[in-house]
């Protein structure tokens, strides 16, 4: 498995290897298949289901081709986004690191960042409810208990890049094969529902509830993510093997795409035939549409219903969290432990629910569901315009830069989205313009000069700059020759003993870094009850047998020719090593180093990472 960290995604890089000559057939293609199952999952999450559920309710079968429309879109803008990651090895986020500067950089990331927080508020609520139409337990418990997923992926991560697809895989048909019985329940006319692909918007409401469904379903964070996942398969880097990689990766984008469409307008056409064909047009939440369900088609729909929103809930804050990686370290190079990572996005979206949740109440969580959709639609413009350029550049594209009927379809798509984002800003600026107060005026506004700005920025930017401004934010400098290597010599070199059997081994590691003239320095911290308390006053056994022990290490030190002292601490091990260190000015510490991780480290304490911090000189971790 490819470890360099200059890689998008690096712990699971090209570790799918589709160069093996034994596959040959089905196997050569499947061994490409999985990435747009990963990203399929976005297009079938909680926040999918408020619109969707609004959709088919209030304007039954009319937006189908609204979904549709979001299908073909998803289609054409993720085949980009894979090509970006196949053909230059790049995800987004970096070709956008690499090409604008740094101010922009940085908003982009934001504006990434607060798509992510988005989406998993849609995931944490869609989570949280179905848990509770599940157990009956209160929704800020079910809100709550999401933070558990956060190891999940961390796991998932360790069993190996085949293994997450299969699991995510597994939940995807959950939902699929839980929609395909709710159909065949709901029993809904074809007829009716083909009208429903002549597109046309009722109102002002059906618009903003269709693009609500078109954020829901073109994701601006599954751009990035594809184009980080393509790369966990290793591809014959020629532009045979380049091909073979596009071709196969269409194949798998448009199975995984069509399945996401079944889904959601299985979701809109039950919706549609239970609630609005019936009457009842303001079934729009996912509660309400649940407790309604047996009603009109068994005592099973409810729990396949409730099910299938576990698992899309589920399966969609995984690749979130791999979406935020990628975002955070290609915008700012910035690698922090991918548990942290999964806890603050988790408490982003926890913690608005539980404010909405314990100060408006339960009933107005479907309203949140539907906005944090249409913030997602809004952040669309800013990830899809960078792309169509990336894929258009010839120069670095190459042969595979995208031919002119694929940009004008590109930016065509561009265009609409960001058309109906406008209309919608519209929409709901209105009102606060013909309202008296002049703050919400005064914030919408500068709302909408920096969203018209900033879009129309990134679209001319590429035609001035060609691309040749340097990186705004670099993974390393630039290499040079090594012509002036300084071999360091160490004089003074500490020791930290445990006095174990690994002691000889450490020793043994610190000698092999000194020379003739160097001293070693023994060091040994006693822990126990008397020394914890009196300090260099103790005077109980342990105290007494550890100086005996050092000394004795010193005078076989110096037996065998070497310089060497010794001294002893008392209380905390970490404290008490550094200042010794320093006391005695040593230029280089040699420390044993355990491998607890996690319950351990708090038992035991964590020794090594403590010290190396508080120190300025080299430290040699051993591991014994």
């Amino acid at each position: 498995m490819n470890k360099n960290k200059d890689l998008s995604l690096s712990e699971v890089h090209e570790s799918v290897d589709t160069t093996q000559k034994k596959q040959i057939g089905w196997r050569r293609i499947l061994a490409f298949f999985g990435p747009a199952y990963l990203v399929s999952v976005g297009y079938m999450d909680p926040g999918n289901w408020a619109t969707d559920l609004a959709g088919g309710s209030k304007f039954g079968y009319t937006l189908i081709w609204v979904l549709l429309m979001s299908n073909l879109m998803a289609l054409l803008l993720q085949g980009l986004s894979a090509r970006l990651g196949i053909v230059r090895g790049r995800d987004l986020a970096q070709a956008n690191r690499e090409a604008y500067p740094r101010v922009v950089n940085f908003i982009l990331y934001i504006l990434a960042e607060i798509a992510i927080a988005a989406c998993d508020l849609a995931e944490v609520l869609g989570m949280a409810i179905g848990i509770q139409l599940l157990t009956g337990l209160p929704l800020v418990w079910g809100v709550s208990i999401t933070v558990l997923d956060t190891f999940l992926l961390l796991y998932l991560q360790k069993m190996g890049m085949r293994k997450m697809e299969a699991f995510i895989i597994t939940l995807v048909a959950i939902v699929a094969v839980c929609f395909l019985i709710e159909i065949i329940l709901a029993k809904p006319n074809l007829s009716e529902v083909a009208v429903g692909f002549i597109p046309h918007f009722p109102d002002n409401e059906a618009l903003y509830i269709a693009i609500g469904i078109i954020g829901a379903t073109v994701m601006p964070h599954n751009l990035y993510l594809h184009s980080a996942l393509v790369q966990t398969r290793k591809i014959e880097r020629t532009d045979e093997g380049i091909k073979q990689a596009l071709k196969f990766n269409r194949i798998d984008s448009t199975i995984a795409l069509n399945l996401a469409f079944f889904v959601n307008a299985a979701i809109l056409v039950v919706a549609a035939t239970v609630f609005f064909k019936t009457g009842n047009s303001h079934v729009a939440e996912i509660k309400e549409a649940h407790r309604l369900l047996p009603g009109f088609l068994g005592n099973a729909a409810p729990v396949l219903f409730a099910v299938a929103l576990i698992a899309a809930g589920q399966s969609s804050t995984i690749t979130g969290t791999l979406a935020g990686q990628i975002i955070m370290e290609g915008y700012l190079s910035l690698r922090i432990n991918p548990w942290l990572r999964r806890l603050i996005t988790r408490l982003l979206a926890i913690i608005p629910a539980l404010i909405v949740i314990i100060i408006y109440g339960e009933e107005n969580i479907d309203a949140l569901l539907v906005l944090s959709q249409v913030v997602l639609s809004l952040q669309l413009g800013f990830a899809i315009i960078p792309l169509i350029h990336f894929v258009s550049d010839k120069q670095k594209m190459g042969n595979f830069s995208i031919k002119l009927p694929t940009k004008i379809a590109a930016w065509l798509i561009a265009s609409v989205l960001i058309f109906l984002n406008i209309k919608m800003l519209l929409n709901e600026a209105i009102p606060v313009f013909a309202s008296p107060a002049i703050f919400p005026k005064i914030i919408l506004l500068l709302f909408g000069l920096l969203f018209t700005g900033l879009l129309a920025y990134i679209v001319v930017h590429p035609f001035f700059s060609k691309y040749n401004t340097p990186p705004s934010i670099e993974l390393h400098p630039d290499v040079y020759d090594l012509q002036n290597l300084a071999i360091p010599a160490f004089d003074h070199v500490a020791i930290a003993l445990d006095f174990s059997e690994n002691d000889e081994k450490l020793i043994s590691f610190a000698l092999g870094q000194g020379n003739i003239n160097t001293e070693y320095h023994l060091i040994h911290i006693v822990e126990s009850a008397s020394a914890s308390m009196l300090g260099k006053e103790s005077d109980d056994y342990e105290t007494r047998k550890d100086k005996e022990r050092i000394d004795l290490y010193v005078s076989q030190l110096q037996t065998k020719g070497y310089k060497a002292a010794g001294s002893i601490g008392f209380k905390n091990r970490a404290k008490e090593i550094v200042r010794i260190v320093k006391d005695i000015d040593a230029d280089m510490l040699v420390v044993g180093a355990h491998g607890h991780t996690g319950l351990k480290d708090l038992i035991y304490g964590e020794t090594v990472n403590t010290v190396r911090h508080e120190l300025k000189i080299p430290v040699l971790v051993v591991n014994v």
